[in-house]
């Protein structure tokens, strides 16, 4: 069996998916989870890896590949040529890899442990409180005896 690039309508992904397997089509959809700003608040949302882009895992033979065109949802199989083209199973193998090592990275947690890498407080060990911002964060140093709340880039940030 041979992995082929999916196209699916704008939004359409989900409904893509499960049409697909309704047929019993083995389908691999990636999606991570991004950090976005709405109305002054940080939301975490489920977002397509390859936005507009599903996988399937089918033989040449197989019987579906008529079928894939008229399922709800999507647009058309990728190929070049007029014929599909084949993803190596090493490609797909190796994003589900990707996929599971962001999902146990995930974002710095409210209480934990860093350290600074830039900047005036370069090597004090901090306390993470919150992000500020897509590229800012608020940490918590102990300076001069007293403990006090930084405006730092996120960049600058160390686990």
């Amino acid at each position: 069996m041979t992995w082929y690039a999916i196209q699916h309508k704008p939004a359409q992904g989900d409904r893509a998916l499960q049409h697909l397997q309704n047929q019993d089509i083995h389908c691999f959809f990636p999606k991570i989870e991004v950090e976005k700003i709405r109305a002054g608040k940080r939301t975490k949302k489920l977002e397509p890896l390859f936005p507009g882009y599903l996988f399937v895992n089918l033989e040449p033979t197989d019987s579906v590949w008529g079928k894939l065109r008229s399922t709800r949802g999507v647009i058309r199989v990728v190929g070049f040529a007029n014929r599909p083209a084949p993803i190596g199973d090493e490609v797909i193998q190796h994003i589900k890899d990707s996929l599971d090592k962001v999902a146990a990275t995930g974002g710095i947690k409210e209480g934990e442990p860093v350290e600074l890498d830039e900047g005036p407080f370069k090597g004090i060990r901090a306390i993470f409180q919150a992000y500020e911002g897509e590229e800012r964060a608020i940490v918590l140093i102990s300076f001069m005896q007293k403990q006090q709340l930084v405006n730092v880039p996120v960049a600058s940030i160390r686990r």
